[in-house]
Order: structure tokens, then C-alpha cells, then sequence
């Protein structure tokens, strides 16, 4: 008798999903035990016996390896309607797996590598939005384990059949261990050998596959620079921007070639679970402003219940500018705005270092702006953010142009000018976009900071011009 794939409270319905799975293994039950039959199913009993098989590995632990070789032996698409329906397993009901089905996903996962099953990529990805950043349960850090000793093991694999993988998972360890070395100093045996396996893992990747990792793009830097108070990275960083020759990749001649790298807008789901990013969409295309807060308050207890899981906050910032780009008809309608929901995870932060990155996730492209290769949605949602807190929230528009300040005057003081110019670009470009119509509005606001109102008209009036960054050489550009 097949085992329940999954637990619910008693007043929730049972998953669609399940049921249909279900239903699959018991029409089929018979033929999934040896002798096989011989007979070539149809496209119907094909998919069919794809969902049954898929139930009987999941739910009868005992009987996997009956069931994989089964699976081989009708497989006729290389496995691609298999390995998606795994991929919408994770997607939809992971969470709700009873512990043996979590176990049997993670071996099935293997296999799938093993065989270079067409879309196993895409199910790595999805396991891997499944690991909550700042989430200290045995559950998560389970499958933070899991997945990076997988990935390591299966090295040679996943090098042969692609990089896309192995470059996604370098983006999630590397996010995951600067929550995890902030949360090991006090309690350092939960978290020591998990800790070794992803620097392990990211060394490795940066050490001898560096070429892959450059395809991350400017935010590599940003990962990287939250871990160098870890030696091994620190020692990465020296090379980054002293020796980075010593990377073995002809064209990276300087780390500016990174900061001229958009990120694609693919990584940043890889830190937002499928679940967060449905609340976020839900939230940024239908809410109306000012009947947001009762689906705010849902978001914070369901996902940003204790200080640790603030950690989120970080991706989510980056998500909303990089990745969610309303349409224009959102844009100009009462749908409550990115800005303002920023604005909503900005006051939700109660940890300092948190803050501080939250601030660099809103204002990071900022930095290395380029308006042939960048685009001004990215950028859009701080100045309007600054913007639309005057005069009610003044001490959030004061905060962020004292850290946009900052970053002008401490950021990579070697190659100041890249920012100088990002930054100018950014001003420009925002204004000229129509995203508003003048900076007076910050210039003349009698509520901000002098010193800062001081300081953004020597920006502005010293950059009457604006660099085009545009120009950069092409050899410059990864």
C-alpha cells in the first residue's frame, strides 16, 4: 500500500496535484510490478505511466530501484515529460512532502543527473528556490546539504551536460553562506561541516571554473564582498582586483569588466521561492494602493516571521528592481507600485547589516549604469522610492541618499570614476526617461538634510554633462 505524498491541516484541501499522481499509480498498479508488459503505450498511457511511476518512487521507498529500472525501460522522450512533472512537484507541493517523499525526490534528482535527463537543469533551479535564506530549520539545512553535496559530487556530470546549473548553484551558495558564517558563530556545530561543504563547493568554482562564474555578472561582486571576512574569499577578492590573471581567463583583465555585466534577471529567482514570488506578482499586479496591508501582514507571517528570516529581504529587494518589470498600464493605474512595497520591506528589516545590504540591493546598478546595456527599470524604483517619502517618510529619503552618498565616496576607491559616472548616468537617464520630471523636487525640499541637498547639487552641477558611459570600449565588456 503507496504511502500519503504529502501532510495538511485538516482544513485545506488535498493538492490537485497529488491526486492526479495518485490516480495514475493505482490505474497502473499492476503493471508496475514485474513482468513488466512489453507493449508500446500510447502518448496518453505514456504520460500516464510517467505520473504513476514518478507516485511509486516517491511514496514506496523499498521498491525505488524496481521502479527506476522500470522508468528506463519505456522511456522514449529522454526522460523530459519525467523530469518536468518533478520540476512542478517542487514548485507547487514541496513543502508539504512527508520527510521519505523529500528523501526520494533527492535520489530520483540524482538519477535524472546521472542519465543527463533533458530539463534536469531546470529541477536543479527549482530545488534550489526551495532553500530559505536565514531559515535555521533542520528542514532547510537538510536540503542546503543535500544539494550542495550533490552538486559537488556530480561535477564531472553536470560539467559535461552544461554550466547553467553548477553557475546557478555558485549564486545560491555563495547568497547562502554569508547568512550561514553570520549564524555559525553561535551555533557553531549545526553549521560547521554544512559550512565547508558550500566553500568547498565555491572555491572550486571560482578557483578553476572562473569563466563560468563570470557569467553571474556584476552581482558575482556583490556575493563576494559580503564573504570577505572569510580568509578563503578574502584571498579571491586580493586576486579580483590585484591579479586577475591568475583566474586563467584571457579576456578578464580587471574586475570593471564585472561591473559592466548586467546580471540575468534568472539568478534573482533563484532566491525567492516560487511561493514568494506568486505573493509578490499577486501583490505588484492586481493590489490597488492602500489595500495592500492585510496581504503585507499574510507575507510577513508567513515568510518574515523571526529576525533570521529577514535575510530574505536582501533577495527580495533585488527581485522586485531586476526581475519584476510591470507593463505600462500598471504603471499608470492604482496598482500599489515597487517602490512603495520596497519601501513596506525596508521598515520590515530589524537587523543593521541587513539594512545596509537591502540599501546596496536597491541602489547596486546604480553603480555601473549604462543605458545601451542596462535598463532603467532596474534603477527606477529607488529615485521614485526617495521621491514619493516626502514629506511623510523623510527620514527614508534622507537614508538612502546619505548611503547613495556613501557608496559615491567609499566604493571601490581605485575605479571611483566608474561609479561617479554610474551613478550620473543613472540621474540623467531617470530624468530624461520621464520617471520624473525634475530633481528640484530633492534639491528644493526643505525637509532634507542640508548637508545631503549640499551635496546632490554639487553632483548635478558637476556632471551638467554626464559621461556617456555608453562609450566604454567593447573589449571592456564581458
Amino acid at each position: 500500500m503507496a504511502s500519503k505524498l504529502t501532510v495538511r491541516p485538516p482544513y485545506e484541501a488535498e493538492s490537485s496535484l497529488e491526486i492526479t499522481l495518485r490516480q495514475a499509480f493505482y490505474c497502473l498498479e499492476p503493471q508496475l510490478r514485474p513482468p513488466f508488459p512489453l507493449t508500446i503505450p500510447t502518448q496518453e498511457q505514456y504520460s500516464l505511466l510517467n505520473k504513476a511511476i514518478i507516485y511509486a518512487i516517491l511514496s514506496e521507498p523499498h521498491l525505488r530501484k524496481i521502479h527506476i529500472k522500470h522508468l528506463h525501460g519505456v522511456i522514449t522522450d529522454g526522460y523530459g515529460y519525467f523530469t518536468s512533472i518533478l520540476a512542478i512537484i517542487v514548485n507547487e507541493i514541496y513543502g508539504k512532502l512527508v520527510d521519505s517523499a523529500k528523501r526520494q525526490l533527492l535520489w530520483i534528482t540524482r538519477e535524472m543527473v546521472d542519465v543527463a535527463a533533458v530539463g534536469f537543469t531546470d529541477l536543479l533551479g527549482s530545488l534550489l528556490r526551495q532553500i530559505v535564506a536565514g531559515d535555521s530549520s533542520e528542514d532547510n539545512l537538510w536540503l542546503c546539504n543535500e544539494m550542495v553535496t550533490l552538486f559537488s559530487c556530480k561535477w564531472d556530470c553536470l560539467l559535461q551536460e552544461g554550466s547553467s546549473g553548477l553557475t546557478a548553484a555558485l549564486y545560491v551558495f555563495l547568497r547562502l553562506l554569508s547568512d550561514h558564517c553570520r549564524v555559525s558563530i553561535s551555533n557553531a556545530p549545526k553549521f560547521e561541516s554544512l559550512i565547508k561543504l558550500e566553500k568547498d563547493f565555491c572555491v572550486k568554482m571560482l578557483r578553476e571554473k572562473f569563466g563560468l562564474c563570470l557569467r553571474i555578472g556584476r552581482d558575482l561582486v556583490r556575493l563576494l564582498q559580503d564573504l570577505v571576512h572569510v580568509p578563503e574569499f578574502r584571498a579571491i577578492w586580493r586576486d579580483l582586483l590585484y591579479a586577475p590573471s591568475v583566474f586563467g581567463v584571457d579576456e578578464f583583465l580587471d574586475i570593471s569588466m564585472l561591473y559592466y555585466t548586467m546580471t540575468p534577471k534568472w539568478f534573482f529567482l533563484l532566491r525567492v521561492s516560487p511561493q514568494m514570488e506568486s505573493q509578490l506578482r499577486f501583490l505588484l499586479t492586481h493590489v490597488e494602493h492602500g489595500s495592500q496591508l492585510r496581504y503585507q501582514d499574510w507575507f510577513t507571517k508567513k515568510f518574515l516571521s523571526t529576525p533570521e528570516k529577514n535575510a530574505v529581504l536582501i533577495d527580495l529587494v533585488r527581485f522586485i528592481c531586476c526581475a519584476h518589470h510591470p507593463s505600462n498600464d500598471i504603471i499608470h493605474s492604482d496598482i500599489i507600485q515597487r517602490w512603495a512595497v520596497i519601501g513596506w520591506l525596508l521598515k520590515s528589516s530589524m537587523k543593521n547589516y541587513i539594512t545596509a545590504n537591502m540599501k546596496l540591493a536597491l541602489f547596486y546598478d546604480w553603480l555601473f549604469f549604462n543605458e545601451k546595456l542596462d535598463t532603467v527599470m532596474d534603477i527606477e524604483p529607488a529615485l521614485l522610492l526617495m521621491v514619493h517619502s516626502i514629506p511623510e517618510y523623510i527620514d527614508i529619503t534622507n537614508s538612502l541618499l546619505e548611503f547613495l552618498f556613501l557608496l559615491l565616496d567609499n566604493y571601490d576607491l581605485e575605479r571611483k570614476e566608474i561609479v561617479l559616472r554610474g551613478v550620473s548616468t543613472s540621474l540623467h537617464t531617470l530624468v530624461r526617461k520621464g520617471v520624473v520630471q525634475s530633481l528640484e523636487v530633492l534639491t528644493r525640499c526643505d525637509k532634507l538634510s542640508p548637508n545631503l541637498k549640499e551635496r546632490l547639487a554639487e553632483l548635478l552641477s558637476g556632471c551638467s554633462g554626464f559621461v556617456d558611459n555608453s562609450r566604454i570600449p567593447t573589449s571592456q565588456m564581458l
